[in-house]
């Protein structure tokens, strides 16, 4: 007799955390009140994490070196293929209340036709992160990333992140940045998780575009609110920098410029 399906899976990718930050993540999703399975993907050299946080819902597995955000979150792909009914990717510096799941588990039973769910994201600060945007031009990615074009392009930066419409309402965006992706199991195993093409940077516009070629929708549900403390690592660190480039230009050879 086939087990029944417990109702949400949970991967975190880990690398460079911070303990405390982690600790706030983990622990909302341990707090979800459903059957659920949290599974912690350590991209450290040396297992840091192995030993860190031990829980009979949590399930550790060491990857021995850091082969990107996608590529380790597609690791549990057939882990889930049969377990959850709800799959969770969910950033190592995100935390949320309990309900927030509950609540847009009702929503994604209300439509069949949603793939993938997120809810509204703040700043710990709770100021508003622009999290769902439009499908990004080269002139509003350079204006994000270099202080000379962003008088020149400030336009496609208002248009990308929907600034010409209610964002407190909920609506089927283009796409929804990467730190809270809340999916039907089923779907994120059919578009086969990630392209691991793009090591870091840009998997999550390119999981959305996945999304659309499945012919299913991501809703953005701002009456749920999740706290994003987002270090913006390419800002800071050049080889990220690197790697943000490298990904935007795989992303435009694949779907077009």
């Amino acid at each position: 007799m086939m087990q029944e399906k417990i109702v949400i899976t949970c991967s975190v990718v880990l690398f460079k955390e911070n303990i405390s930050d982690l600790d706030k993540s983990i622990n909302s999703f341990l707090n979800v009140p459903h059957r659920k399975k949290l599974f912690l993907i350590d991209n450290t050299p040396d297992k840091f994490f192995e030993y860190v946080f031990v829980h009979e819902n949590i399930e550790y597995l060491s990857v021995d070196q850091n082969i990107g955000f996608g590529s380790a979150h597609n690791i549990i792909i057939n882990k889930i293929r049969h377990l959850s009914r709800y799959h969770l990717i969910l950033n190592p510096d995100v935390y949320f209340e309990f309900k927030v799941i509950q609540n847009l588990i009702l929503e994604f039973q209300k439509d069949s036709s949603i793939a993938m769910i997120a809810p509204k994201v703040l700043f710990p600060n709770k100021k508003h992160q622009y999290s769902c945007r439009r499908y990004p031009s080269v002139k509003e990615l350079l204006a994000r990333r270099f202080i000379f074009f962003k008088s020149i392009f400030k336009k496609a930066i208002s248009r990308g992140t929907y600034r010409d419409r209610d964002l407190s309402k909920p609506f089927f965006a283009e796409y929804i940045t990467g730190c809270f992706h809340l999916f039907k199991t089923n779907d994120f195993v059919e578009i086969n998780g990630f392209d691991e093409r793009f090591f870091l940077y840009m998997e999550d516009v390119d999981i959305c575009k996945k999304i659309d070629v499945l012919g299913k929708k991501k809703l953005y549900y701002p009456s749920e609110e999740i706290i994003h403390i987002l270090k913006q690592g390419s800002y800071k660190d050049i080889k990220l920098f690197f790697h943000h480039i490298s990904s935007a230009i795989k992303y435009f050879l694949k779907w077009g410029f």
